[in-house]
């Protein structure tokens, strides 16, 4: 039986009384400071003052903690009200909404993709998405929101990585400029790179979220409203 179905233990009167709630968002505010590296079961219970052996009782294995804790996130990304019949806003609220709680929760983006996410939570927000579309082809259905989520988790994942990076270097963007410039001028001279050089000559235009994202629904909305 998957963790969404099986009943949590009976509660009792303890010091340190627990809940798959309690346990979730004990996980989410460690991974929230330290990274998802440092959640373990171990870590989680002394964040509880509660003995590890006490967590089995709601979960077997770490996977099911961390199943828990996406679809905790994924519950943050689900509107309070059911979209309307604008297919395009709707789509585009849920991948801002997304963005959102993985900058509020980076570790989210480490783990999206692969085997879908079969929570509540996780189930509404694909129902969402789905329901948006819902006067189309069950095809066109599911690539126009493949395409979306594809750029969705790829835009995140770039720029969490690169809030990452800056972090661990110590240096904020035009610090590391500074410091890469030399280099970066050394190579250019060498004339291999001339699209390269074409673009640092250029505008200094930073990748931005929301205008990749209607790039996108500009390109997938042909398929929606049947235009050519």
């Amino acid at each position: 039986m998957l963790v969404w179905e099986r009943p949590e233990p009976p509660s009792r009167p303890t010091p340190s009384p627990l809940s798959r709630e309690r346990i979730v968002r004990a996980a989410i505010d460690l991974a929230d400071r330290e990274g998802l590296d440092a959640v373990s079961l171990r870590k989680v219970s002394a964040a509880l003052d509660a003995g590890p052996m006490r967590l089995y009782g709601y979960l077997s294995t770490k996977e099911e903690l961390l199943d828990l804790m996406v679809d905790e996130v994924y519950g943050e990304i689900v509107p309070p009200e059911p979209a309307g019949d604008d297919w395009r806003a709707a789509l585009k609220d849920l991948a801002q909404r997304t963005r959102q709680a993985a900058l509020r929760h980076e570790w989210f983006a480490d783990l999206l993709g692969g085997r879908p996410h079969l929570g509540p939570n996780a189930m509404a927000f694909r129902e969402a998405s789905l329901a948006a579309l819902a006067d189309t082809p069950v095809a066109t259905m599911l690539r126009v929101v493949g395409t979306v989520n594809a750029y969705v988790m790829g835009a995140v994942r770039w720029e969490i990585t690169e809030l990452r990076a800056e972090r661990a270097s110590g240096l904020d963007e035009q610090e590391w400029r500074r410091t890469v410039g030399p280099y970066l001028t050394r190579m250019l001279a060498t004339g291999r790179y001339p699209a390269t050089a074409r673009m640092i000559a250029g505008e200094d235009v930073q990748p931005d979220f929301d205008e990749g994202l209607d790039w996108v629904l500009d390109g997938v909305a042909p398929r929606v409203t049947g235009g050519s």
